[in-house]
């Protein structure tokens, strides 16, 4: 499981939630971070491509550790901003195969989001779509059964939801069922 709207940082959950500036943004990132703080052993031991080396989990943890260290002192409300440095702390802090296409993903969000003051759920999807593609375009030779199926397929879900309704939150948590619905496919998509 990658994560539920249940663990938002936000305190009451089932308010509607129609725009996401800044320091929200700030405190979706700061989810993650925590998330992989807790799991990152898990994410070690789901990684079998290209080899099982087990640290892709640590490496996505370092990568986005140096990526929130960009914001954490911020008070910037300007959701682009934010996005912007997270994506540079991610870049500079990138390790490994994992925590390279993570700063990608980060890219891709925050080439999207850039001169946005805020976003809203269609901001959210369109945000998504381009870091998926942006994931897809930072690896020399893509793999389905990967982080980048995992970000595709949310980034489909993003589309539909957003569709569907306006509130965020109903977006995220259908971006994450679908997210983790791919990830319990990923191992019938790779030969190894």
């Amino acid at each position: 499981r990658i994560w539920s709207v249940s663990e938002s940082p936000f305190p009451d959950v089932h308010e509607k939630w129609f725009n996401c500036n800044g320091r929200q943004f700030k405190k979706l990132a700061y989810a993650g971070l925590i998330w992989l703080e807790r799991h990152h052993q898990t994410v070690n031991a789901l990684n079998v491509f290209p080899v099982p080396d087990g640290d892709t989990g640590t490496n996505m943890l370092l990568t986005m550790r140096s990526a929130y260290k960009r914001i954490q002192d911020s008070d910037e409300n300007h959701v682009g901003k934010v996005a912007g440095l997270l994506a540079q702390g991610a870049l500079m802090g990138a390790r490994g195969n994992s925590g390279v296409i993570l700063s990608q993903i980060w890219r891709g969000l925050a080439r999207s989001l850039q001169n946005k003051a805020s976003f809203d759920a269609p901001g959210l999807a369109q945000a998504f779509q381009e870091a998926a593609n942006t994931a897809y375009n930072g690896v020399i030779k893509p793999v389905e059964g990967t982080i980048l199926t995992v970000v595709r397929e949310g980034a489909e879900e993003a589309q539909d939801a957003a569709r569907k309704s306006r509130d965020l939150r109903f977006v995220l948590d259908r971006i994450l069922e679908r997210a983790n619905q791919a990830l319990e496919r990923t191992p019938q998509m790779l030969p190894v």
